[in-house]
């Protein structure tokens, strides 16, 4: 759904695109929305116009990303109510030391923060790790956590569960496809989908047996093996879209051992 300001469909057509990517009913939508299905049509039909608030509460029942937000309310003859700003301005010094003290207090442990593209934003020390014997074609701004981990060259050669992890982090990808509808996100998804890879790997995640906790992640570094998972956490009321599109990963050693190499690796 993700495209210019200047490139906007009509607001009924957008509403019922994103109505029917949640696949709800026009009798759902409505139920939880408190307005009517018929004007909810005529809505979606375009033969009632509706208010700002009622665009901005459709929206919300719908989960519809604070950057399509803008677009709606624009197709809609209203003004964008939700900024976007850049990292380095002023007014995000609280956002970035907020991000720097989750950062540094994770060590030794490795963390990053990224965009929606999982473009990295940030990271402390232990996450150069995941970074050692890349070529600087991967290391190049913006540099790509996804494409980083995935590529040939890059950290796929050293992950011991490729497939398996190829599999899980596709499949993430094409979640957030779904959710969002975003041409540069589903350009992502297909360049991660097509990049050669040696062996048998599956397609699609698989199904767990009944003993797993977690899908790791397991590589090979300076002949030991590490396992680790990871947890993902966002601003909780964001109302701003750089802030709104902002994760951290946080990686966890998955055992005893892997968690002695990141200490000593520190100096801990």
């Amino acid at each position: 759904m993700t495209t210019s300001l200047s490139d906007v469909r009509p607001i009924g057509e957008q509403l019922r695109a994103w109505r029917q990517r949640r696949r709800l009913s026009q009798l759902e939508l409505a139920s939880e929305a408190d307005v009517s299905t018929r004007h909810l049509s005529f809505v979606e039909t375009g033969r009632s116009a509706p208010s700002r608030d009622m665009v901005l509460r459709l929206a919300d029942h719908l989960e519809v990303p604070l950057r399509d937000r803008n677009l709606l309310l624009v197709s809609a003859g209203y003004a964008p109510v939700y900024t976007e700003t850049s990292m380095e301005e002023p007014r995000m010094d609280a956002v970035r030391g907020a991000l720097r003290q989750v950062l540094d207090g994770h060590e030794p442990y490795p963390a990053v923060v990224v965009d929606r593209f999982w473009n990295l934003i940030d990271a402390n020390a232990a996450a150069g790790l995941f970074m050692e014997g890349a070529p600087e074609k991967l290391l190049e701004p913006p540099l790509n956590v996804l494409r980083l981990s995935m590529h040939p060259d890059g950290m796929a050669r050293n992950i011991v569960n490729l497939g398996e992890w190829r599999a899980h982090m596709i499949d993430r990808v094409r979640r957030h496809v779904a959710l969002t509808a975003d041409a540069s996100l589903t350009a992502l998804y297909r360049e991660l989908r097509d990049y050669p890879h040696a062996g048998p790997v599956p397609e699609v995640f698989a199904q767990p047996t009944g003993n797993e906790v977690f899908v790791p992640l397991r590589i090979r570094l300076d002949g030991q093996e590490l396992s680790f998972f990871s947890t993902i956490a966002t601003f909780g009321t964001p109302v701003d879209i750089t802030v709104a599109e902002l994760a951290i990963e946080s990686f966890y050693p998955a055992d005893p051992a892997t968690s002695e190499f990141l200490r000593e690796r520190a100096g801990w």
